[in-house]
């Protein structure tokens, strides 16, 4: 049996290293890996802004703010 917690990156808790297993859009996969975001790759969420502001992720030990409309379909499962 697979333990495995598949959850959008908009779901995820702040500080716990994930996984990127999935992108729901095809031309969002192709502009998140023009900024070194791939399939595989290692994050956690630092923070969240407020009133649904920015997501600041950690991505391969650089910052990016992305926007809920990204996160929302970034697929990610806890390491």
């Amino acid at each position: 049996m697979n333990n495995v917690i598949k959850m959008t990156l908009l779901d995820a808790p702040q500080e716990v290293w994930l996984r990127v297993i999935e992108f729901k859009d095809r031309r969002l996969q192709d502009k998140l890996a023009g900024h070194g975001m791939f399939i595989g790759d290692r994050l956690r969420v630092l923070r969240e802004a407020p009133l649904k502001g920015p997501f600041m992720i950690d991505l391969n030990g650089r910052q990016i703010a992305l926007g809920r409309e990204v996160v929302k379909k970034i697929l990610v499962e806890k390491e």
